[in-house]
């Protein structure tokens, strides 16, 4: 029974802990075009919501997550006010794919390229799809993995913090 109270005890603080805003790391990435991009500044926004979602050419799960986004984002930009980011985990080997992809099915995401994947081990997730929401500098929501609908999650939480 104290084993199964320290368990618990254990799992709480832990809900706790990763419930809580936490600080947004401090890099710079490139962008698809080679220019340096300061993530720390772009996160602050001006108060207003920015969402990465990080993703891979040879992820399936990426490539439905970012397709229904792209089916809904204008709706979502007409709605409310946010800046999006799709950031390409692909290594060295792979990363030539990504201007293809991302021009043949007309994404008008700003993408990044995290081809060190320096910022993902920042992050601490392993695989994609993960998407973060960032508001003044702090991540306000996570999501790993992907499932149809999560899309209208991720529009909520965009909302939530849009005001």
């Amino acid at each position: 029974m104290k084993k199964l109270i320290t368990l618990f005890s254990l799992i709480l603080a832990i809900g706790v802990l990763s419930a809580q805003e936490t600080e947004f790391p401090d890099y710079s990435i490139p962008d698809l075009k080679g220019s340096k991009i300061d993530i720390k500044s772009i996160s602050k926004n001006e108060g207003k919501p920015v969402v990465l979602a990080f993703w891979a050419t040879w992820c399936g799960p990426c490539i439905l997550e970012l397709n229904a986004i792209n089916d809904k984002f204008d709706d979502w930009n007409a709605e409310t006010e946010f800046k999006f980011y799709a950031v390409s985990v692909d290594d060295s080997k792979t990363v030539g794919r990504v201007q293809p992809m991302v021009n043949g099915k007309g994404w008008p995401f700003d993408i990044l390229l995290d081809t060190n994947n320096e910022l993902k081990r920042l992050l601490n997730f392993s695989t994609p799809p993960y998407v973060v929401v960032i508001k003044d500098g702090k991540i306000v929501y996570k999501h790993i993995g992907y499932q149809p609908g999560a899309e209208d999650e991720l529009y909520e939480k965009i909302k939530e913090y849009s005001n």
